[in-house]
């Protein structure tokens, strides 16, 4: 699902979703550290973080005026940052104004929104905010996350880009990467609501782990277009390695597309892989089964027949908050499920 275009055959292959700008003095990246990052703990002199290129990014101070992908943004909200986003981009509202999904706990009202679908984002809007720091996710090696191809450019003129790895690896990194990135704009790693969504998190994937010994049910985790069934691979997307890591068993699909995220299978195929528990994809441009019951093959997969969908947030809020109640959604859905497949 993964590079800004028309949705590219990689994590984000099954969505489909102006004028020139005086930059001014433009702030740029600088250096090739290794290492996982730092930044200061005062709120002057100057800040680095290294991200997850291994790019160091270099400011005068601690940055105030921060831009993000709003998965991003609702990830360092759960650890404390909550005053610096002073824009976002993504889906962040639903048509209704309401938060989409993926804004988690962010008050979307706090920050103006560049573009909430896939290909928008306004440069414009985006000079305007003065921004210090732009940050995304990185699903795909060196892939800024719903960056567009063709503004791409100008946007990184304007401040220096921030990218956290979030594909092909445990989602236990990403959530430790964006607490580290948190405390380094200034965020309370030890503040109560931090500490009790990490316990809340802790518990819960130990119960998920004792549930699978006791529970022997088959997972496919899917997504569904009009025309095309996704089957998704639970050794690319990040919260399902680390589900598979805790003993879930999913379907792993043998004929990926381009990116390895998934295989996408027509819906006359759509019952090639049996499964007990369907984990399909709950966001807001994918559809969802009251969508789907026209479609004969969707109708006689066993799991279908027997009620046991349960939602994937495919897209998971890299924080403690955000994770707990992933593990325990998918905990309850496999201690309710019979053996259908």
């Amino acid at each position: 699902m993964r590079q800004a275009r028309a949705l590219p055959l990689s994590r984000r292959g099954l969505l489909t979703a102006g004028g020139a700008i005086g930059l001014g003095a433009l702030l740029t990246a600088c250096g090739d550290d290794k290492g996982s990052g730092s930044g200061s703990d005062d709120g002057g002199g100057s800040w680095s973080f290294t991200d997850d290129r291994k790019k160091k990014i270099s400011l005068d101070g601690r940055p105030q005026h921060i831009v993000a992908y709003i998965g991003a943004a609702a990830a360092l909200y759960d650890f404390g940052v909550e005053k610096q986003i002073t824009g976002v981009f993504g889906p962040t509202t639903l048509k209704n104004g309401k938060p989409d999904v993926q804004a988690g706990d962010f008050p979307v009202d706090q920050a103006t929104s560049l573009g909430n679908t896939w290909g928008q984002f306004n440069v414009e809007k985006y000079a305007s905010l003065n921004p210090d720091l732009l940050i995304t996710n990185m699903y795909d090696p060196g892939a800024l996350f719903y960056l567009p191809d063709d503004s791409k450019e100008k946007i990184l003129q304007l401040a220096p880009s921030l990218a956290i790895k979030t594909g092909r690896i445990s989602m236990l990194e990403p959530i430790k990467r964006y607490a580290e990135l948190a405390e380094a704009l200034g965020a309370d790693p030890k503040a109560k609501k931090v500490t009790d969504a990490k316990a809340r998190f802790e518990k819960a994937a130990e119960t998920l782990r004792k549930t699978v010994k006791s529970h022997k049910i088959k997972v496919m985790a899917c997504s569904a277009s009009a025309d095309l069934f996704y089957v998704s691979d639970p050794k690319i997307n990040t919260d399902l390695i680390y589900f598979s890591e805790l003993g879930v068993d999913f379907v792993v699909p043998d004929n990926t597309d381009k990116g390895g995220y998934f295989e996408s299978l027509s819906w006359e195929n759509a019952d090639k892989y049996e499964a007990d528990v369907l984990f399909l994809d709950n966001r807001t441009a994918t559809l969802q089964p009251k969508d789907l019951t026209a479609k004969p093959t969707w109708s006689k997969l066993p799991a279908v027949k027997a009620g046991q969908i349960t939602p994937w947030s495919s897209e998971p809020r890299f924080s403690y908050a955000g994770a707990a109640p992933l593990v325990e959604s998918l905990t309850k859905a496999i201690q309710d499920a019979k053996k259908v497949s």
